[in-house]
């Protein structure tokens, strides 16, 4: 094919995509009383279920209230004009494409697996499977992990009494998004490692000899964004460190099997 063939199969894929977010879009928008004040508002209410499962792990460990997070006490405020448009425009259209995630990622795998190999598409079964279940856990871990730590941290931080914490929808949308669709991507890293380590790029040797800095920096993240209690910040830390063992385990796997039949890579 040449190149404009490729930019029109390319082009083909994407409008195939684009049209299932904007399904998934018109979904989210029939739901949106449910979508705003029970998703996008949820870590600001006391019921929230993190909040409650950390408070009864709490009472259950004879901790008292060492893990309840602090209930927000915080008004949300627009000040732009479209300000609220623009962050239900927002939600919707992220929504729609965390739900249209797994088809939109089959498009762009239809698009690259002919440019493979047959050994190399064999070596691939699955990937969509293993990328939109990651995903879909990544975003969980940070809605529910993540951003009800953040959004409390923020919340409860103050220079001095005087200042008084009020946000705008935009600024809280801007905050909790990324964390979310950041968390969905960085639990990619186990099947990020094995492709880098089929390509001879990584290797199970060079993870585990940068481990401790690795993990050193999980837990530093974990202790900025949780309460000043260790099991906070493993429950927050534990599911990163779980992640990058398993990416040493595949990076193994590679290797044995490279090294057992050479065709295999």
């Amino acid at each position: 094919m040449s190149f404009f063939e490729h930019l029109d199969e390319l082009r083909g894929h994407v409008f195939k995509s684009a049209v299932a977010i904007a399904i998934g879009a018109c979904a989210m928008a029939y739901y949106n009383t449910f979508i705003v004040r029970r998703i996008l508002m949820g870590p600001m209410h006391p019921d929230f279920p993190t909040y409650t499962f950390l408070c009864r792990m709490g009472d259950k460990l004879n901790l008292g209230s060492a893990l309840c997070l602090h209930q927000i006490n915080i008004k949300m405020q627009s000040n732009a004009v479209g300000g609220q448009f623009g962050v239900y425009f927002n939600i919707i259209l992220i929504g729609g494409f965390i739900l249209a995630f797994p088809y939109v990622f089959w498009q762009f795998w239809k698009f690259i697996k002919p440019g493979l190999t047959n050994n190399e598409a064999k070596n691939t079964k699955g990937v969509i499977f293993w990328v939109s279940f990651l995903f879909f856990l990544g975003v969980l871990f940070g809605y529910f992990v993540l951003a009800p730590y953040t959004v409390n941290f923020f919340a409860n931080f103050s220079l001095d009494d005087n200042i008084e914490n009020l946000w705008t929808i935009n600024s809280y949308f801007n905050t909790i998004v990324p964390l979310i669709l950041g968390a969905g991507l960085a639990f990619q890293l186990p099947l990020v490692m094995y492709f880098l380590a089929k390509a001879d790029i990584v290797s199970s040797t060079y993870l585990k000899s940068v481990r401790k800095y690795a993990v050193l920096i999980i837990f530093i993240v974990a202790a900025i964004i949780t309460p000043p209690d260790m099991l906070s910040q493993i429950i927050c830390a534990i599911p990163l460190v779980l992640l990058y063992e398993i990416s040493i385990l595949l990076c193994k796997r590679v290797e044995k099997k490279d090294k057992a039949n050479p065709e295999w890579s």
